[in-house]
Order: C-alpha cells, then structure tokens, then sequence
C-alpha cells in the first residue's frame, strides 16, 4: 500500500523514526525500488532514441510527476509537509536512476545510491556517500547528531529533508504551509526543485564518463 504520495508505508515509517538518516534511507530504499523500473522504461522507451533523448524523457516525466504530487499534497498545507517533501524527494530519487539507466549505467549498481545522495549535496562525492553507506565514512546520522532538528518527528524530517531536495523549497517554504493555497506554490517549487536536479543528474551522466560506471 503506498500512502504519503509516492512513498511506500515500509519507507515512510523508517524515515520518519530517523529523520536524521532520511536521504541515506530514501536513496537505499530507491536503489531496491526502482532498478527493475528504470530497466524498464530503457527496455520499452529506448527503442530508436539516443541515450541523451531518452534521458531527456525521463526528466521531462519526473518533473511532471513532481508538479502533481505536489499540488495534490499541497492541499493539506502544515499537515502534509512532511510526507509532501518525502515524496518530492522519493520522485527525484526514481529520475536520478531512469537517467542513469537511460545513460546505460546499470542502475542495480552500488553507486548509484550514492550518486544520488552526491547530486543532492548531501555528500561532495559520490565515493564519500558511498564510504558512508558501506559504513565506513561519517554517516548522516553522525553528521548531524548536534544539528537543530527539532520538534515532532514529522517537523524534523522537514526540516532534514528542505535542505536537500532544493533551494526553491526552502526560500518559501511558508506558502506551502497554507491548506489549498499551497497546493499551487507546492506544484511549482516541487517542479522548479525537480528540474534542479535533473540538470545536475544529465550533465553528470551525459558528460564524460564517472568512473562509477
């Protein structure tokens, strides 16, 4: 049953009891996810497009994906702003691997969780988020054990979240806070957040080739 706009329950509740841990758990439960889906979609939409043209579809998709998931969670204002921002960044997470496969990295990789966690400045690269999630580098949850998350679980993964699933988010976030009325500011920050992101993933996978491949 998924709930929360598009984030599985399994997932919503385990970043929500560490919110702290919330892009580390999002990208490792996306990497499960969406590897299979991401096959998929090269499989089917591949046919008779460049790996550049096809990535460009997967982009264009997601950023749609995001406008309407939030301007649907947008309609319940404070309430939602939580689950709204988990499910903005569980459909960037999906876009970053559908690029990455589209680009033909295979996307059952190890690092393309990690990738993603550097495309969304959690990490400064991806062997630094990949260290961290192998266990062996400072984990979010070490990084951020005097930060100032504060309040209820639900306030804190906001505030955990804001911070990487963009600026635009964050420079009015108060408009999303109004039930109805935010669903429009919603929609748009979500896009224009989404876009961001989806820039940085097709320079990184469409330029010279990582050596994460």
């Amino acid at each position: 049953m998924v709930r929360h706009g598009a984030v599985p329950d399994p997932v919503w509740r385990r970043i929500l009891a560490e919110p702290e841990r919330a892009p580390e758990l999002i990208a490792l439960a996306a990497s499960e996810r969406f590897a299979a889906p991401a096959e998929r979609f090269v499989s089917k939409a591949g046919a008779g497009h460049e790996p550049a043209a096809l990535a460009q579809l997967a982009f264009k998709k997601h950023v749609r994906l995001s406008r309407v998931e939030g301007g649907a969670l947008g309609l319940g204002g404070l309430v939602t702003t939580a689950p709204n921002l988990a499910g903005l960044a569980w459909i960037q997470a999906r876009m970053v691997f559908f690029i990455a496969a589209a680009h033909g990295y295979d996307p059952r990789h190890p690092m393309r969780p990690a990738e993603l966690l550097s495309l969304w400045g959690v990490y400064e690269t991806p062997a630094a988020a990949r260290e961290s999630l192998d266990g062996i580098g400072s984990t979010m949850a070490e990084t951020f054990v005097s930060s100032k998350l504060s309040g209820t679980r639900e306030r804190a993964l906001s505030q955990m979240l804001v911070r990487y699933v963009g600026k635009r988010v964050a420079k009015r976030m108060a408009g999303r806070l109004v039930p109805f009325l935010g669903a429009p500011v919603s929609a748009i920050q979500n896009g224009g957040s989404t876009k961001d992101l989806g820039r940085r993933g097709l320079a990184y996978y469409g330029g010279p080739d990582p050596t994460s491949m």
